[in-house]
């Protein structure tokens, strides 16, 4: 090995073992892990644009409320995106990043959500409206969930 490469491949080695333990130091599984956030991300049929997308951010049990978690998400929705009607199991608070967010909950109003607003979503409310309010511009939204352990976090609806 070239005397210039080997600082390189030590620092790759480095990274990889570091890797590794934290791996095996985290507290979800692989698979666990997919568990979480498969049912949020939304198939072909549930999206409005190929740009859409969720991106897990956290998860972890609350330590003082047994038997739940908080999960946090990032949503992407490009332009015209959306989301088709659904149900989130327990609590979801959602805080607007970029863009434009339009949401209805059944039995309300479709309101239109600017960066720096947020709404929440109680658990069981069937979520009616979820989209980029532009047809030009992309839009994101964290949310937060609080949702029995192990739980669907979201279940599409007919």
């Amino acid at each position: 090995m070239r005397p210039a490469a080997r600082p390189v491949s030590l620092s790759v080695i480095a990274g990889l073992a570091c890797a590794l333990a934290v791996a095996e130091a985290l507290p979800l599984r692989m698979d666990a892990v997919l568990g979480v956030v498969t049912p949020l991300c939304a198939d072909s049929a549930a999206a409005g644009s190929p740009l859409d997308k969720v991106e897990l951010i956290a998860s972890h049990p609350l330590p003082n409320v047994p038997g739940k978690r908080v999960t946090i998400v990032r949503v992407f929705y490009g332009p015209g995106g959306f989301t088709r009607a659904h149900r989130h199991a327990g609590s979801v608070t959602a805080y607007v990043t970029k863009g434009e967010i339009r949401s209805q909950l059944a039995g309300g109003p479709i309101e239109t959500f600017k960066v720096g607003q947020s709404f929440f979503e109680p658990p069981g409310s069937t979520h009616l409206v979820s989209a980029n309010a532009s047809n030009t511009e992309p839009a994101e939204l964290i949310a937060v969930f609080v949702a029995d352990e192990g739980a669907q976090l979201t279940t599409f609806l007919d």
